[in-house]
């Protein structure tokens, strides 16, 4: 197995004004999850879909209509996307693919061009730890800090109450990580990983931790639009407009 791909989806979509799991909230009237499928059933042999428990039976019936094998896991408590992503640590362990992809829910922008560079990417580069897609703004939500050799060694996020910069280097809401990463680094580094301010284990920290204990890559989006995740009813209607022009 060449790649599983991971999508963390535990949340609700009430700031959508939609009353159930964010990931079945209707985006051009489709579902997010479908959005996501189509992008990477092409380059992906498994799919884990963590949600949460009273989520489990509406997504699996999503994902049993689809031509690549789909699961969901549970998590049972919604304490942050650190914890959330680890629930899929026993499906990646029955399977140990090479790569383990991992992509927020509402990230259904990314284009087909950064999917196929990403998988380059992987193949290209087998030393790399973790590779990921990046995207410049202003001002960031997400800011990535690196010395001077380019290495990234910090992360700053505005929901943390961060100082800002008034603009950034942020994620896409998606990575992949080797298998060795995700099945021995990240279970290692979530038993040291501190609770943010939100109460929450956040997934981003890993990311400079990691870097200083091995390579990670990044490449830039070609599209910033594509790093747009759908949070609010604003973010809902600008999407499906983006993804009208995508098509």
């Amino acid at each position: 197995m060449k790649r599983l791909l991971v999508v963390p989806a535990a949340g609700r979509g009430t700031r959508l004004g939609w009353d159930g799991p964010k990931v079945l909230c209707p985006v051009g009237g489709r579902p997010m999850i479908e959005h996501l499928l189509d992008r990477y059933e092409p380059v992906v042999d498994h799919v884990v879909v963590v949600v949460a428990p009273q989520a489990q039976d509406d997504v699996s019936r999503v994902l049993a209509r689809r031509a690549v094998p789909a699961e969901c896991v549970v998590q049972p408590e919604p304490t942050g996307m650190l914890p959330a992503i680890l629930c899929a640590l026993p499906p990646v362990e029955a399977r140990a693919p090479r790569h383990v992809w991992v992509t927020w829910c509402d990230q259904i922008g990314i284009g087909q061009d950064t999917v196929s560079r990403l998988a380059t990417a992987t193949e290209s580069d087998p030393e790399a730890a973790m590779t990921f897609p990046t995207v410049r703004q202003e001002p960031p939500y997400i800011h990535f800090s690196r010395d001077r050799t380019g290495r990234i060694v910090d992360v700053r996020q505005r929901r943390d109450g961060d100082d800002m910069p008034p603009a950034g280097e942020s994620d896409a809401g998606l990575f992949a990580l080797r298998l060795d990463t995700f099945r021995d680094a990240l279970p290692r580094y979530a038993r040291e990983a501190p609770v943010a301010t939100t109460g929450e284990r956040n997934f981003l920290p890993f990311i400079p931790w990691l870097a200083a204990r091995a390579r990670v890559t990044t490449f830039p989006l070609t599209d910033a639009r594509q790093a747009v995740g759908v949070n609010t009813l604003e973010d809902l209607r600008s999407m499906e407009t983006y993804l009208r022009g995508a098509d």
